[in-house]
């Protein structure tokens, strides 16, 4: 046994970080000096270059087993991954014979496929601002999510590969069915082009082939897409919240990591979404759009393709 867990698996899911690791070429943090034969978990990422966090989690929904993790405990702020809380305590609030007024479904729809920010602002501070987080965190006994510091950027939630995962599978398997089918209904229905004009198909989308669903996340990366792929939409000012603030010395955090570029997908993939996917990232100061957008999908892939060997 190590820990509470049985060696053999401990050690199988150590091997498929590794194959991870080969397959996505991924830069990890590494401790300077760290002995790579020392731990298990410092050889899945010797030799590789540093500056790049990764945390992931793929969850069975058969077999009910988590089948591949790494990092999957650590906190990364979640950039618009929070827009599916948003949206599951919306509908948590109201119930299920509550009818969504028309003006509510033109900012949850695009929340969810297109990953509109303003939509997400004007229902952050509609719902109650760090309340949402808080009401979800109890109700769905998440470990790691934590409201924002600066409550009025909810892109600054904190949150964990493994509580995502938690996430979709309450919305699956545990909240009441039409909360499941407009959340999962939506995000089977993501579109390539966000409504900020950022093509929004890496990771999970472009990685995992058959149906899937997602949600992705990004932070940092500037409002101007290199190559939009719709007129942007501008962000509003007017709304006293947005997806994140401006970097200076007014910026603050205790432990999480504000600064850094942020890229995540999340989803589900297989027959009735069988498997729950996330991949967390955060990227060195300076990383373009396209170096991240490739370097998760690639990450995603082997992810995927580490799953699958498992199985």
């Amino acid at each position: 046994m190590v820990g509470n867990f049985p060696a053999v698996k401990v050690f199988r899911t150590l091997a498929t970080v590794a194959t991870v690791a080969s397959l996505a070429m991924l830069n990890s943090t590494v401790p300077a000096g760290a002995d790579a034969g020392s731990d298990p978990q410092n050889s899945a990422v010797a030799g590789l270059e540093s500056g790049v966090t990764a945390a992931f989690a793929v969850f069975d929904r058969k077999t009910g087993k988590t089948t591949l993790e790494h990092n999957e405990h650590k906190q990364i702020r979640s950039a618009s991954i929070v827009k599916i809380l948003i949206a599951l305590d919306y509908l948590e609030k109201r119930g299920p014979d509550a009818e969504i007024p028309q003006a509510d479904l033109v900012r949850l729809v695009p929340m969810l496929r297109s990953s509109d920010d303003n939509a997400a602002s004007e229902l952050w501070v509609q719902e109650g601002w760090e309340k949402i987080v808080e009401r979800m965190v109890v109700k769905l006994k998440l470990e790691d999510t934590e409201p924002p510091v600066n409550v009025g950027f909810w892109g600054y939630t904190a949150l964990s590969a493994s509580d995502v995962v938690k996430i979709y599978r309450y919305i699956l398997d545990e909240a009441h069915p039409k909360f499941r089918d407009f959340i999962m209904g939506n995000l089977h229905q993501a579109t390539v082009c966000a409504t900020d004009g950022f093509d929004q198909s890496f990771g999970i989308p472009s990685a995992v082939p058959g149906e899937v669903a997602y949600k992705q996340g990004w932070s940092r990366f500037g409002d101007t897409p290199p190559r939009p792929c719709v007129e942007p939409q501008k962000p509003r000012t007017d709304l006293g919240a947005a997806k994140e603030g401006p970097v200076g010395p007014g910026i603050r955090s205790a432990d999480l990591d504000l600064t850094s570029p942020a890229m995540h997908t999340s989803g589900t993939y297989g027959t009735n979404d069988r498997k729950i996917m996330v991949v967390l990232t955060l990227e060195p100061e300076g990383t373009t759009w396209d170096v991240s957008a490739d370097r998760l999908t690639k990450l995603t892939r082997g992810v995927y393709l580490a799953d699958r060997h498992i199985d």
